[in-house]
């Protein structure tokens, strides 16, 4: 049994400022897509479209994460808490510093913004989406990383040898569940895409693997992680929130890589 080294959220802090590691996560994340996108660039450019380039990418690279931030917030006001959030509007704003952000609104908001991108670089929609889909599972594990040193999204009790115990939950050694999501959407699904990106593929397929690789990752660890309390499970004791939002990634998909088209 293991128990969570209790890490303050809080890096360090200069007066009222507070820089906490889950926002550090975020940079983190946006910083290791750029560099992926750099070396990507550099060392496997007959794999893109060679209009790419370093100032492309920053542009994008800005208009990603602001989707992220803010659809991540929106997603985790209108998914999970809208009764709690529409009694106090402006808690939507400063309740961001203890977390809650929706993976599945980050989403949402990428999609958008990744859309408004290609009107401005009258760039392909889903080409754009094949050249985020190798470095976004980056973002991901540090997102995750995040996770656990906040101890939140734990999983269910367990007896198994890396059961840990949160200070934050009841003693119980649980599954690291956000360690698990760390590891399948964060470190493994980019192996597989970094791995398969090296060579041109059809149109649309690394963003159908990365929809499909996501999806079947979460609806996984769902299994094992504790629903949020104020939803629980939505049917059949086992069905969560996560794993409804998670489908429509998997048949979009699954429809991509059906319909991929060769370049």
């Amino acid at each position: 049994m293991l128990v969570h080294p209790n890490f303050d959220p809080v890096v360090f802090q200069v007066g009222p400022l507070a820089i906490q590691w889950y926002g550090l996560m975020y940079v983190f994340g946006f910083a290791g897509v750029y560099a992926a996108w750099a070396y990507r660039l550099r060392h496997q450019a007959t794999a893109v479209n060679p209009r790419w380039n370093l100032d492309l990418a920053s542009d994008l690279l800005f208009y990603g994460a602001l989707g992220a931030v803010l659809g991540g917030r929106l997603g985790y006001v209108f998914f999970y808490k809208p009764l709690e959030y529409l009694a106090d509007p402006i808690s939507i704003v400063t309740g961001i510093r203890d977390g809650g952000m929706s993976f599945h609104g980050g989403l949402i908001g990428v999609i958008f913004a990744l859309w408004l991108f290609s009107k401005k670089s009258k760039i392909n929609f889903v080409e754009i989406g094949d050249f985020v889909a190798p470095v976004a599972p980056i973002g991901l594990f540090f997102g995750r990383i995040g996770n656990f040193i906040n101890q939140e999204l734990w999983g269910k009790p367990t007896d198994l040898p890396w059961g840990m115990v949160f200070t934050t939950a009841d003693g119980q050694a649980r599954h690291p569940s956000m360690l698990y999501e760390a590891l399948l959407e964060g470190l493994l699904l980019f192996v597989i895409l970094w791995l398969f990106s090296r060579k041109k593929r059809a149109l649309g397929i690394l963003s159908g693997m990365f929809l499909v690789g996501y999806a079947c990752a979460r609806m996984i660890v769902e299994l094992v992680r504790v629903p949020d309390r104020h939803l629980d499970y939505l049917f059949l004791d086992w069905v969560t929130m996560g794993q409804l939002l998670s489908l429509p990634m998997l048949v979009l998909g699954l429809t991509l890589i059906a319909f991929s088209k060769k370049r």
